[in-house]
């Protein structure tokens, strides 16, 4: 039975792009967002969790997230996770609360940010060529196995290198469309 499977291929490489246009959403230019701590994961319980599994998090102004922790125990490690994100936050304990102001975009946050757009594209990035990697092995499986011939897999490498490049494309359009809303250009 062949390994290789195309459309397999195709949803992961999509879902890289999709998983990085989801990112690049919760870097807001200014605003307070919710979105803006998706990507953040806590340590507890002896497990990673992210953090809408351990807190709800709210914008109650347009300048102020606030993170309610449902276990009081659980405080600390949230806070240490949204300084060590490198969102450039500086969290205020209040209790089980936790306020987060947003600050102003100062030329140096506004680089900041951008730097870590440019981060996320590059995980994207990997990914896709992981999933290609993976392609690319599965073929020369089937090959070796004499599920296919060398034209087929040669053919099927060819249209992997185009759907990763396709993609690749996608995660670059994203990333500089995103870095083009921060930077205010």
């Amino acid at each position: 039975m062949a390994k290789y499977d195309k459309a397999d291929l195709e949803r992961r490489m999509k879902g890289a792009v999709e998983s990085l246009k989801s990112d690049l959403s919760g870097l807001r230019t200014g605003r307070a967002n919710t979105a803006l701590l998706d990507p953040i994961v806590v340590e507890v319980y002896g497990a990673h969790m992210p953090l809408n599994q351990v807190a709800t998090v709210s914008a109650p102004e347009p300048r102020l997230l606030s993170v309610q922790v449902w276990d009081k125990s659980n405080v600390t490690p949230v806070e240490k996770a949204i300084r060590s994100a490198g969102l450039g936050l500086n969290p205020i304990n209040d209790g089980n609360n936790i306020r987060l102001p947003i600050p102003d975009l100062t030329e140096e946050r506004r680089k900041e940010l951008a730097k870590l757009a440019s981060k996320y594209a590059e995980n994207a990035r990997i990914a896709i060529r992981n999933v290609r990697r993976d392609g690319m092995e599965a073929l020369k499986a089937d090959e070796a196995k004499k599920e296919i011939s060398e034209d087929e897999r040669k053919r099927a490498e060819t249209e992997v290198q185009k759907l990763t490049d396709e993609q690749i494309k996608a995660c670059d359009e994203a990333a500089a469309a995103k870095e083009k809303e921060i930077l205010g250009k």
